[in-house]
């Protein structure tokens, strides 16, 4: 972990929450987290549930608050779509974009995200770019081929200047809630790739400052070994983000390892 990265705890909690659901558990988060704030924590809630989070985390400079998704336009006729001024006005920091799940069941292709990852840097929130490759994918050897497409896809007519307000998560489809994680030196592996790439894009010096997380399965039994490691620089949390205590123990565990 290079000393120019913070590390970034950030929960994506998919379809599940109402607005109380949210209520009470951004509560119990800023309780279990107390005044640790040594590490970025991000909250991922439901469009649904974003004007209730920005009213509990108010008060809080310990967490800040992110979406989901958006639309790349800024505005007009898209039923059903949210575009990032919409965000901002509820206080969003960050936005996740090409999801592997968004890339599967909505189709969204390289080029559909990466003019959201424009706007988004455009209005000034912060994307995590999701890359990452499916079971088939790694079993005949083409992991990084497909990560390098997708990364290089979602970083077109990106400026050097706004490149360290991205983040890149790596996210191996296969290791998604199935249980199944990729081993810290798996992980790693692919992450320098990523760094690589990032340095040869934007250069060592602007490479070097973006952080770039981990997305597949990390729970508070498997994160010290993953966030140990050089070029993870922290979660992209799905199921463990639901409950406080859980998603709290990763913090402590970036905390662990930053120190």
């Amino acid at each position: 972990m290079s000393n120019n990265r913070k590390y970034l705890i950030a929960g994506n909690w998919k379809m599940n929450k109402t607005s109380a659901d949210a209520e009470e558990l951004i509560k119990a988060i800023l309780l279990e987290l107390g005044d640790k704030n040594g590490v970025s924590v991000v909250v991922c809630p439901p469009y649904t549930s974003l004007e209730t989070g920005a009213k509990v985390l108010a008060e809080s400079s310990n967490v800040q608050l992110g979406a989901q998704n958006m639309h790349a336009k800024a505005s007009g006729a898209y039923t059903g779509e949210i575009s990032a001024a919409m965000l901002r006005q509820l206080y969003v920091n960050f936005v996740i974009l090409g999801h592997s799940e968004r890339r599967e069941y909505f189709s969204e292709s390289d080029e559909e995200i990466n003019e959201k990852v424009l706007a988004a840097l455009e209005s000034n929130l912060k994307p995590i770019l999701c890359v990452g490759e499916k079971l088939e994918e790694r079993e005949s050897g083409d992991t990084l081929k497909v990560v390098e497409t997708q990364l290089l896809g979602g970083l077109v007519n990106v400026p050097e200047d706004k490149a360290d307000q991205v983040v890149i998560a790596y996210e191996p489809v296969w290791a998604i809630g199935t249980g199944k994680t990729a081993t810290p030196e798996m992980a790693q592996e692919v992450h320098a790739a990523i760094r690589v790439l990032l340095r040869d894009r934007f250069g060592k010096a602007t490479g070097d400052k973006i952080r770039i997380l981990y997305g597949g399965s990390m729970k508070p039994e498997n994160a010290d070994g993953l966030l140990a490691k050089e070029d993870i620089d922290g979660g992209l949390i799905g199921g463990a983000s639901l409950d406080a205590k859980s998603f709290v123990k990763l913090v402590e565990s970036a905390a662990k390892a930053s120190a």
